[in-house]
Formats: C-alpha cells, sequence, structure tokens
C-alpha cells in the first residue's frame, strides 16, 4: 500500500463564516479534494485555525444559536448559548461545527484529531505548511 502524505494547512479565521468556514475545514480533512479519495479510508490532511475567536456568524444567531448536550442521567440535559461559548471557550464553537459535517462513523475520530484549533494568532508556519484563504 502506498504512504499518504498529508499537508499541513493553516487558516485564519479572521472574519469568516462559520459554516462555510466548517465546510472547507472538514472537506480537508477527509481528502475530498485528492485524487485518490475513497470515503472508507482516512487520506485527508491536518488543518491549523487560528484566530478562532474572530470568527462571525450571520442572521441573529449570535443572541438566538443554543448548544446542546445531555449529560445521561434523567433530566440533564444543558444548554450554552453561542455568546456565553464564545467567552468561555471559543474553539468547541468551530470543532462543534465542523464535528457534525463529518461522518458519523468509526474515522470521525480520527478525522477531528488532525484539527488544530488555536486562540490568538501564535502559531509558528513550518516549512511544507500551506497558508488556505477561505
Amino acid at each position: 500500500m502506498k504512504k499518504i502524505e498529508q499537508k499541513t494547512y493553516v487558516i485564519d479565521a479572521t472574519d469568516k463564516i462559520l459554516g462555510r468556514l466548517a465546510t472547507k475545514i472538514a472537506d480537508l480533512l477527509r481528502g475530498k479534494g485528492k485524487v485518490y479519495f475513497v470515503p472508507n479510508a482516512d487520506v485527508g490532511d491536518k488543518v491549523v485555525v487560528i484566530n478562532c475567536e474572530k470568527i462571525k456568524v450571520t442572521g441573529g444567531k449570535e443572541e438566538k444559536k443554543i448548544y446542546y448536550h445531555h449529560t445521561g442521567f434523567p433530566g440533564g440535559i444543558r444548554d450554552i448559548s453561542y455568546k456565553a461559548l464564545m467567552e468561555k471557550d471559543p474553539t468547541q464553537i468551530i470543532k462543534k461545527a465542523v464535528l457534525s459535517m463529518l461522518p458519523k462513523n468509526k474515522l470521525q475520530n480520527g478525522f477531528i484529531k488532525k484539527l488544530t484549533i488555536i486562540v490568538g494568532n501564535d502559531y509558528t508556519v513550518k516549512d511544507g505548511d500551506i497558508k488556505l484563504d477561505v
């Protein structure tokens, strides 16, 4: 079997729309732009997202969007608004958006491990990293 070459893409999330950025990231993680893409194998690349706290959403989602999760106990549904999650941990907003766009199978965990989200601009670009303007 041939060794799959993984590139690293660096994406600046400043003033980007959340959904459009998340679809691009999900495609890069899966490797959908590659010639040898197959849906049952992990042939994708690594993605580093910087300035995640500067992401934008359209419409009234900044006040209206709510993220839900369940603790597993009776009556254990929890919710947090977009604005509160942005103040608490802005990396989770992009991670949740990308995770929902990846296939729900055994490969999903491997895809999400190749995603690095950084608050601020403190990432040093290495040789071979590709700066991508989405």
